[in-house]
């Protein structure tokens, strides 16, 4: 599983880069605060939702922690997306949230 922290996402997001960030905590937890631009599918639905997602994308996986963001990567490894879990979730993320 590639893993990418969450220092390495604040810098890209923060020189303008583009990346698909998927945040597959629930509804509650999002509303809290969440990375700018991120795309949120709870993890329970992510594998109803696969069709919405292109597999000539990469996507960066983001949790609270890294645990559900590793099954979610794993999920979509597992159906050929190019996707990488960022290691320590929301709790390692010091940059801006909405």
């Amino acid at each position: 599983m590639k893993e990418i922290t969450a220092k390495e996402v604040q810098q890209t997001v923060e020189q303008g880069g583009k990346l698909n960030l998927i945040d597959v905590r629930e509804v509650d937890e999002v509303e809290a605060g969440h990375i700018p631009g991120i795309i949120h599918i709870p993890l329970g639905l992510l594998e109803f939702r696969l069709p919405e997602l292109n597999k000539r994308e990469s996507y960066i996986m983001v949790c609270r922690s890294g645990g559900r963001s590793a099954r979610a990567t794993q999920l979509l490894e597992s159906n050929g997306f190019n996707v990488t879990n960022m290691i320590g979730g929301m709790l390692a993320w010091e940059g801006k949230v909405q």
